[in-house]
């Protein structure tokens, strides 16, 4: 059976496997650029080559440009002057047994964050809707304080004109309705 992850280590066995198709080949050859872009972000030309089985630059290039990034599954910079495939994603892989439990931590650690998220989300939902209601009770305490302000002052702008006379002058209050 053939590793699914290293092309270099099935060459290696060749004589114990049967020969490749050059569809399994290729396969082969994109599952372990995946199994190097999940661990490092930055793949050194040399070590692509060598985990590729690849002799020159070129043909390294021109695997990573039409098998690789034309189908989907990395994306990323090739850098000649560095001599290194710089990958900004990689398409996921099914995990192996040792990476399971790491998944699972990680998993469960985004769980505790998600749920303290919205705990705390719904904490100032609750804020918010508590000072909302007390902005509302206090507005109609306000409402409520200006309208019988206005009715005071509507009753005394009601009373009658009253005249009073001192020492020969006669003064009026003033109506203040209209």
């Amino acid at each position: 059976m053939y590793c699914l992850s290293n092309y270099s280590l099935s060459v290696g066995n060749s004589s114990a496997l049967p020969a490749l198709l050059p569809d399994q080949a290729r396969k082969l050859k994109q599952l372990s650029v995946l199994t190097l872009a999940e661990s490092t972000k930055v793949l050194p030309y040399d070590q692509l080559m060598q985990e590729l089985d690849v002799s020159n630059v070129r043909e390294l290039e021109d695997f990573l440009i039409n098998e690789c990034m034309y189908s989907g599954i990395v994306r990323g910079k090739l850098d000649q002057l560095r001599r290194c495939f710089e990958v900004q994603f990689a398409a996921g892989r099914d995990l192996t047994p040792d990476q399971l439990t790491n998944m699972i931590e990680t998993l469960s650690d985004w769980l505790g964050t998600s749920d303290n998220l919205l705990h705390q989300i719904q904490e100032k939902i609750k804020w918010a809707d508590t000072t909302s209601e007390l902005n509302k009770k206090h507005q109609k305490e306000f409402e409520d304080r200006v309208e019988e302000a206005k009715k005071s002052v509507k009753k005394l702008n009601n009373v009658s004109r009253q005249t009073m006379t001192y020492g020969g002058m006669t003064t009026f209050s003033l109506n203040l309705e209209e």
